[in-house]
């Protein structure tokens, strides 16, 4: 039987992920088995560079934090080596590099992910790495909403321009 000190080490650590779930957007479970240093090492940087945390958590306390934030579905998963990378901000951030990351180094494997506190599977982490980031979705919008705008100036534009054409050879043949 565990002692009263380790069991609220426990809680607590429970409590702290329990928090990190609830206030993340998005996360993607990992099996890790077999990195080296220096391949963790880069991976590490690269997901703190986009504004994400990963870090390595016992399954058990995983399992209990998850349901502590309402995320169900993800027991199955939770058996290995697990590392949990959770993004506050992009949805889809973790799951980019970290999908990115395991084409390249076998050592690291999806096992499953979440969106808003819905557990998601492989192919589904899989085709959240391939959308685009927020900005450049945004801009995809903004361009599509841009493009009628456009093509009404520029009709406008022509049709100003053969005006001005046929309101200038009517005044040269009057002078003439």
């Amino acid at each position: 039987m565990p002692s009263e000190k380790i069991l609220e080490q426990k809680k607590q650590i429970v409590a702290e992920l329990t928090e990190k779930l609830k206030s993340a957007c998005a996360g993607v479970i990992v099996d890790y088995k077999g990195i080296n240093v220096a391949d963790d090492t880069k991976l590490r940087r690269e997901l703190r560079e986009a504004g994400v945390d990963y870090f390595v958590v016992k399954n058990t306390l995983l399992s209990r934090a998850a349901k502590e934030a309402g995320i169900e579905g993800l027991d199955s998963v939770l058996e290995g080596t697990t590392a949990l990378a959770v993004s506050k901000d992009d949805h889809v951030a973790a799951a980019r590099i970290l999908c990115k990351f395991a084409e390249k180094n076998k050592s690291i494997k999806p096992k499953a992910g979440f969106v808003e506190g819905k557990a998601i599977d492989v192919a589904e982490v899989e085709n959240l790495s391939k959308l685009p980031s927020k900005e450049v979705l945004v801009a995809q919008v903004l361009g599509g909403l841009n493009a009628p705008i456009t093509g009404f100036v520029t009709v406008l534009n022509g049709t100003m321009k053969g005006l001005v054409v046929a309101l200038n050879a009517i005044a040269e043949k009057q002078s003439a």
